[in-house]
């Protein structure tokens, strides 16, 4: 008797067009407040109609489209509430996670970030926000934070964040991009890693809160 169908192949198309269209999200490809048709995401994603159909409902839940009335569907719009939620959302995850890293990390792992972030540090210095460092400074800045996440071993957590951090890296895209802030940013972390080389939780937590609310308000204009 032949096979079936792999039974995954459905949840693979699933999870193929929602990366293709986080992708070209963060890419710019597509724009917040920009209205979309499910024949022009097909085309965006070369990926089947059926795809695409299954995919909306998942957006519309993580609140990165929205459908309008007489319009069709509408991609998350960069408004004030939006900002407010994302960072307040960001800033409870990270703070519990904190909590516990900065208790359980390696002496080895906060040696190896502290490198990391003094090297690229050093080039921004050196060199200025060149594409090349900025484009690292951003993979570093970004790598940090998931880490924290990731580290708690949490699979529940981990996807509410990562949407969460969608909506961030759009607001970032669009409104604070690090370029000219690589060197700021770099010592803001440094000074999250060093009190987290102290090993004392509220002062970490501390350091990284004042860190996120300082990313919160150049979202908001603040300064």
């Amino acid at each position: 008797m032949d096979r079936p169908a792999d039974d995954g192949a459905p949840l693979k198309l699933r999870e193929k067009a929602y990366d293709s269209f986080t992708q070209h999200l963060l890419a710019r490809n597509v724009r917040p407040g920009q209205f979309i048709s499910q024949r022009e995401l097909v085309a965006l994603t070369d990926l089947p109609l059926g795809a695409i159909r299954e995919l909306i409902p998942r957006l519309e839940a993580e609140g990165l489209i929205k459908t309008v009335p007489q319009r069709g569907m509408q991609v998350a719009h960069l408004d004030l509430n939006l900002i407010r939620d994302a960072f307040q959302f960001r800033l409870f995850m990270e703070r519990g996670a904190m909590d516990l890293f900065v208790q359980s990390a390696s002496d080895e792992t906060l040696a190896a970030l502290r490198r990391q972030h003094e090297d690229v540090l050093a080039r921004a210095e050196a060199e200025g926000d060149t594409p090349e460092i900025v484009a690292e400074g951003q993979a570093v800045d970004w790598g940090f934070h998931d880490m924290l996440i990731d580290a708690l071993g949490n699979e529940i957590i981990a996807k509410a964040y990562r949407v969460n951090s969608i909506k961030i890296r759009l607001i970032r895209q669009e409104l604070v991009r690090i370029d000219g802030l690589v060197a700021p940013v770099m010592r803001e972390h440094l000074g999250i890693i060093a009190a987290m080389e102290t090993r004392d939780p509220q002062q970490a937590v501390a350091a990284l809160s004042a860190h996120i609310d300082n990313a919160r308000n150049r979202a908001l204009g603040l300064r």
